[in-house]
């Protein structure tokens, strides 16, 4: 896969590069708010505000990459998003897909879409998967992109493919339930049927668009990160916000829940 250029990163002299005087995030988590308010603020149709953020996305990668970040995690769409308008809904998948097809060819990154993807258009679900196996073999940022994605569901399609793993082997259940014994039930085998499963919990959670709260998203892998708001919205984050939320987590002590 070819190198990206300058031009294909965009723009990243907004601002002096991250101080490291503490530690880089692992993985990074995204909450993408803000794209359809920055669209009504500029008179603007909620496409123009999906491409701006979409655009912002390619970047927010390079900057995962260019930082030492190793794995890195978007939410660009939930699972109640699907609700929204037909014609919405379709422009959001197309600019999504467009982006993903576009970071794929111009970046060595993998792309893994993650989220209840069986409820998005067929089409669209085969794109993510062309998309998913075209960049399997890199070995740059891993990169997450959650599409149709809700918390819970994850933590329940997770359960679903454990007890459906468990059956597989053979394993009884109890009338009361099923048998924690049997199962083995323990933090790591439920995380590994999430859909990062393999992967980091997030360090750092970042949201934009100044809402401060989480929505619901990666509530299992989420448990002990560290989380950084921030009042702009999702396309107007540059390079300088993402340093200053690296530079925040860097001046933080962590206790994972001690």
């Amino acid at each position: 896969m070819a190198e990206p250029t300058s031009s294909a990163r965009g723009d990243r002299h907004d601002a002096l590069p991250c101080k490291r005087t503490g530690t880089i995030p692992r993985h990074v988590a995204v909450i993408l708010d803000g794209n359809r308010r920055w669209a009504v603020a500029r008179g603007l149709p909620s496409e123009a505000g999906y491409r701006e953020g979409a655009r912002r996305v390619g970047e927010l990668f390079d900057w995962c990459a260019e930082t030492g970040v190793a794995y890195a995690t978007v939410w660009a769409l939930s699972l109640a998003n699907l609700c929204r308008e037909p014609d919405e809904v379709a422009s959001l998948l197309g600019v999504i897909t467009a982006t993903l097809r576009d970071v794929a060819e111009r970046r060595p990154y993998r792309i893994l879409p993650i989220g209840a993807l069986d409820g998005l258009p067929d089409h669209v679900q085969q794109a993510l998967a062309g998309i998913a196996a075209f960049t399997a073999a890199e070995r740059g940022l891993h990169a997450n992109v959650a599409l149709a994605y809700d918390g819970r569901e994850d933590i329940i399609q997770a359960i679903r493919h454990l007890v459906a793993e468990a059956a597989s082997k053979g394993q009884k259940f109890s009338t009361g339930g099923i048998s924690r014994q049997n199962l083995e039930a323990s933090e790591e085998v439920v995380a590994r049927h999430l859909y990062t499963g393999g992967q980091p919990d997030p360090d750092l959670v970042i949201r934009t668009s100044g809402e401060q709260r989480m929505s619901g998203f990666m509530p299992w892998q989420t448990a002990y990160a560290e989380y950084y708001f921030c009042p702009k919205l999702w396309p107007d984050f540059t390079r300088g916000d993402f340093d200053q939320a690296l530079a925040d987590f860097a001046a933080r002590e962590r206790r994972f829940g001690i």
